[in-house]
């Protein structure tokens, strides 16, 4: 990777306090190599990977610990050429990772910067593996939950995001022990420090005193992450509310805002993404999820039917591609819809609620929370969830057809019994999202750029202020986050400065 650098080496002198809050020298100024905002997936690489060329990092993170949203992430990661593919005999290219994705995402995710994460990917995974990553026993695989790969490419460890934050914090703090980088933590970067010429020469941030500091630096890298932990944020730019609260609670848009503040621009409005829907058993939001629905034909086939607002069947239920189900629900009002079957299919069905038995499933309905609906009649069902009474007789008569002919409007081949005898019974499902769609707009070289394609000197970004969108489109690309997201990092810490003495 090419990347132009920030600046050479810089004279610089500081001091520590032992409270995470970098100090001047008395008389002295400092000065930084490398700013680093944000100390997640991309921000720990890119401090790692400079702090070993010899370059004075400072790390800052609003939060109180290090690690980002790999607190909260499933931490599933991609990258094809690696050392474990060739050790369990699977084949597999760059070239063949990039037209899987962009085969996925149906060419809506930026080719630039997918060709630049899977043409370093596997390096940055081999790298994680010597660290001390440990993936699951049968990995890789072709995937998990997002439509699959066409190899197997797909990994990720036993603790999800946290195994890869327990590899990659140990590093970081070592270094800063060894003092070569300084970390900033509980530190809120305000606002971008510019020369005359709107070039990027450092940053201003309040620390836990609560008073304002600038630190002068060479470069500076967003890596803060995105805004799915502001709901007024996540709400304005993808237009529905947000109603998960699992997102890490520090992704508040922050680094969006700084690289907006000095004539950065945001992109990825086209490309605002939905998973298949979300269990919540209340109106009040943002919520956590009260279960995970089945919805994979391929582990539970479903005897239920789907019905959005108007009552209407709106996807084939047993359709195996995840991305067909999430495309479909992408154009239902408000995101929402009802799973609907019988007191039969209770009884008789593998409980829909993973993990969940019969007995609990009898109990949720009991309880008659806002996502656990029954009725004697499907009348009274349609009117305790809001929804078309016609259309949902409609949808169930058409589909008790198909049933009994074989002939599903929708092309259903999974057609176990009729929805015919009251009790009848709906979950409520709800789309949403833990990602950030949107984010801001950089160059191949991650050059955090103008509307006019111009680069803003000394400034770049990686991580999920890039957007998801930029790195998976309209879809959802197994590993094609937290991958990207070190690669960008790792990359940026190798590139923006020259080489010193080896660490």
């Amino acid at each position: 990777m090419d990347v132009a650098s920030g600046g050479a080496m810089l004279d610089k002198t500081a001091a520590q306090d032992g409270t995470d809050r970098p100090q001047a020298a008395s008389g002295t100024a400092t000065v930084w190599d490398i700013a680093v905002v944000g100390a997640g997936s991309a921000g720990l690489p890119a401090a790692i990977f400079a702090a070993r060329r010899g370059a004075r990092v400072l790390l800052l993170d609003h939060a109180q610990q290090l690690g980002g949203s790999l607190w909260v992430a499933t931490g599933q990661m991609s990258a094809a050429g690696t050392r474990l593919q060739r050790e369990h005999g699977v084949v597999d290219t760059p070239d063949l990772h990039f037209k899987d994705v962009m085969r996925i995402s149906r060419g809506t995710a930026n080719p630039g910067l997918v060709r630049l994460a899977v043409d370093n990917a596997a390096d940055t995974f081999d790298w994680l593996m010597d660290a001390g990553f440990e993936p699951l026993p049968d990995h890789p695989v072709k995937g998990f939950g997002h439509e699959p790969y066409r190899e197997k490419r797909y990994y990720w460890g036993a603790e999800g995001g946290l195994s890869v934050k327990n590899v990659l914090v140990p590093i970081v703090e070592k270094l800063a022990d060894e003092g070569l980088i300084t970390i900033a933590l509980g530190h809120d970067v305000t606002r971008l420090l510019t020369d005359d010429e709107g070039g990027i020469i450092g940053l201003a941030a309040n620390g836990p005193d609560g008073i304002e500091h600038t630190y002068h630096a060479g470069a500076v890298i967003l890596a803060c992450g995105g805004y799915a932990g502001n709901p007024e944020m996540f709400e304005r730019l993808n237009g529905y509310p947000q109603y998960n609260a699992a997102p890490y609670p520090w992704s508040r848009g922050d680094g969006l805002k700084l690289g907006l503040s000095v004539g950065g621009y945001a992109r990825g409005q086209e490309n605002v993404f939905v998973n298949f829907g979300s269990l919540f058993d209340t109106d009040t939001f943002p919520a956590m999820i009260t279960g995970r629905i089945e919805h994979f034909p391929e582990r539970r086939k479903p005897w239920e039917i789907y019905v959005n607002v108007h009552g209407k069947r709106f996807v084939r239920e047993d359709i195996e591609s995840v991305d067909a189900r999430e495309m479909a629900l992408l154009h239902q009002p408000d995101y929402r819809y009802w799973i609907v079957f019988d007191e039969a299919i209770l009884q008789n069905a593998p409980p829909i609620v993973v993990g969940w038995t019969r007995e609990q499933m009898i109990e949720a309905f009991e309880r008659a929370g806002p996502a656990f609906l029954t009725a004697d009649t499907l009348e009274g069902l349609a009117q305790k969830a809001g929804i078309d009474e016609n259309g949902l007789i409609s949808a169930v008569s058409g589909y008790n057809y198909g049933v009994q002919t074989g002939n599903d409007f929708f092309g259903r081949q999974h057609l176990p019994r009729a929805i015919a005898q009251g009790p009848f019974y709906a979950i409520r499902m709800q789309a949403s999202a833990i990602s950030s769609s949107i984010g801001l707009a950089v160059d191949d070289r991650l050059r955090v750029v103008r509307e006019d394609g111009s680069p803003i000197t000394n400034l770049y970004a990686a991580g999920e202020v890039l957007g998801s969108s930029q790195t998976m489109g309209k879809a959802a690309c197994g590993g094609m986050m937290v991958t990207p997201a070190m690669t960008f990092g790792r990359l940026l810490g190798q590139s923006l400065v020259p080489v010193g003495e080896p660490a």
